[in-house]
């Protein structure tokens, strides 16, 4: 059975078995593997997020389960259209400028995995072409995300949360847009146990 994760507890998690991946490119990175390989991603997603954290390891375990659970609601709300499909970020409460920092990193890992996810001329051509290209742009800019300080912290709030619902939309589409590359038999994906 699968617990939701919220991003504090997995960033803690992430900083006591040493992993050098935080909650939200940990996240990031999942999404864009999971648009570009699919379920099939998750073993790598796994290894690379936990690579140089020591194996056998109580808090690397305790690490590799939140991640599992991470994995299983994550491929779960994309693939079944999930409306409460979320990017992995802190709660409102945290200062803003944790916050645009975690949208960045959020962006790096979600590059990352659509790009590194696989190398064969069909994906690249579709990465190039709109929607995806402009989606690639636009994130791109967000890697740069830091908080200003103003005096209008409801227009700052409403902007913080335009831009978290544009990566949300982003990402559902991105999944939606590289389906037939994943799938070119077909459009169904097996269960989400990869990693299990």
């Amino acid at each position: 059975m699968d617990r939701t994760i919220d991003h504090g507890t997995l960033e803690a998690a992430l900083g006591r078995c040493g992993a050098t991946w935080n909650a939200s490119q940990a996240h990031g990175l999942l999404v864009g593997r999971l648009a570009s390989i699919g379920v099939d991603a998750g073993f790598d997603w796994l290894g690379q997020v936990l690579e140089g954290t020591a194996e056998n390891d109580a808090l690397r375990a305790e690490c590799e389960g939140l991640l599992r659970d991470v994995f299983e609601q994550t491929y779960r709300q994309l693939a079944e259209r999930q409306s409460e499909f979320e990017l992995l970020l802190p709660d409102d409460s945290a200062a803003r400028a944790d916050r645009a920092a975690s949208i960045a990193h959020w962006c790096e890992g979600f590059l990352h995995g659509l790009v590194s996810g696989g190398h064969d001329e069909a994906l690249k051509k579709k990465l190039a072409a709109d929607p995806l290209a402009e989606i690639i742009r636009d994130v791109l800019q967000f890697t740069r995300a830091t908080a200003e300080e103003t005096a209008d912290d409801e227009s700052d709030e409403q902007a913080y949360a335009e831009i978290v619902e544009y990566l949300r939309v982003a990402a559902q589409l991105a999944y939606e847009e590289l389906a037939a590359l994943r799938h070119p038999a077909g459009p169904g994906e097996p269960e989400a146990d990869a990693i299990h």
